[in-house]
């Protein structure tokens, strides 16, 4: 079950690649869909950390 507490870093890598992707392809239409779903992961992200904290109590 130790698997499941680190999977919300998962998370964070997927936003940061999804905001570099943004910035590389800065002008473009699919660097909007990139920028929505690098915020969303990172929502997620900080979703789950504190979820988890929750949880753990």
């Amino acid at each position: 079950m130790t698997f499941f507490k680190y999977f919300h870093y998962a998370y964070l890598v997927f936003a940061i690649l999804f905001l570099y992707d943004a910035f590389a392809s800065w002008g473009e239409t699919r660097a909007y869909a990139s920028i929505l779903l690098g915020l969303t992961a990172l929502f997620m992200f900080f979703f789950r950390r504190k979820f988890n904290k929750k949880f753990d109590k």
